[in-house]
């Protein structure tokens, strides 16, 4: 009779190399600063350069503030009445925020907090939503009520702007691919958005009429994630193929997904703003599992937009509960 030996040896080296699928992302860990400038509606925060302080803006308080983790110690930068900061991203030149309410891109040097505007021209709404960095440095962002994407370049002090072709589309969040392209959502339809290599604006349509995405992420690879508020799905677009899959999420329709961002793993996380408190869930895409809901200590009120810190693992996200978060992952 042969041995087994070779035999069970074989079967133990196969079951070694076969991809053991994933579960679902175990549940992070929350921790929240106050913020003491009460009813400002701290958002959108974004890790310095340095990793030592986080940057966010008080949307109804007119400033925009640093937070050390490791002290909890504040600073704000107070800007002019009517500013309406709506989203900030910081880099070794400064802080960049958004006057959302006064139609520019401001950069604060953080040692003197002397602020240089970039002022948008032209008629009608030049209401800065939401902006990222490319490879170059430069700005890209959306305008809601101005229904266009745009382009900053900042050393040159030049905007280049792309209008969208869906009346009240409203584009809204936005991310710079792995190619330096943009993609944006269109809020006020069931669209996504980029602009192409040549400089047109292109939209993609999502399979359902009444979808309506908010935020997104991209991965290396240019696989998109988006969440679609109004009907309570997270969604995946290959960008590379124009495949797109959706799932509904644990909370359905009167979930509301609202802020979301990918971890160091390419898995979507998301914030569920319908229920109260507000609940950040992750997904794995191999497993096809949602995580165990993580509650939000303050409740949250509402949660607008995260980022993720794969420094310390971690992210970032403020409340209308007059909070800031840190989700760190296990």
């Amino acid at each position: 009779m042969k041995s087994l030996y070779p035999l069970l040896a074989a079967l133990l080296l196969a079951l070694a190399s076969t991809p053991v699928h994933a579960d679902a992302p175990a549940k992070p860990g929350l921790k929240e600063w106050k913020v003491p400038w009460e009813n400002t509606r701290p958002r959108d925060p974004f890790v310095g350069p340095a990793g030592n302080s986080v940057w966010f803006v008080g949307q109804a308080g007119d400033y925009v503030a640093t937070l050390n983790p490791e002290t909890g110690g504040l600073k704000r930068y107070r800007l002019d009445p009517g500013t309406g900061p709506h989203n900030v991203i910081a880099d070794e030149r400064g802080a960049f925020y958004a006057g959302n309410l006064d139609g520019h891109i401001g950069l604060i040097d953080p040692d003197s907090g002397n602020t240089r505007k970039f002022r948008l021209e032209g008629d009608g709404p030049r209401d800065v939503h939401t902006m990222a960095f490319d490879s170059n440095g430069d700005i890209w962002f959306t305008e809601q009520a101005g229904n266009r994407i745009g382009r900053l370049e900042v050393d040159e002090y030049d905007f280049r702007m792309y209008p969208v072709k869906s009346e009240s589309a409203r584009p809204y969040g936005l991310v710079v691919g792995p190619d330096d392209r943009p993609w944006a959502t269109l809020f006020g339809t069931n669209r996504l958005a980029t602009v192409d290599r040549e400089g047109q604006l292109r939209e993609i349509r999502l399979p359902r009429d009444d979808a309506r995405p908010r935020r997104l992420d991209i991965t290396d690879k240019g696989i998109l994630w988006y969440v679609d508020y109004s009907g309570g799905f997270l969604g995946r677009l290959d960008t590379n193929s124009g495949e797109i899959l959706e799932w509904p999420v644990p909370g359905g329709p009167n979930a509301y997904p609202y802020a979301m961002a990918l971890d160091d793993q390419g898995r979507p996380w998301f914030v569920e703003t319908g229920p109260s408190p507000n609940r950040l869930i992750g997904f794995d895409p191999e497993s096809e599992r949602f995580s165990d809901p993580a509650a939000v200590p303050s409740g949250g009120g509402t949660v607008r937009h995260m980022v993720f810190d794969p420094e310390t693992r971690s992210f970032w996200f403020g409340t209308d509960t007059n909070t800031v978060v840190r989700a760190s992952l296990q």
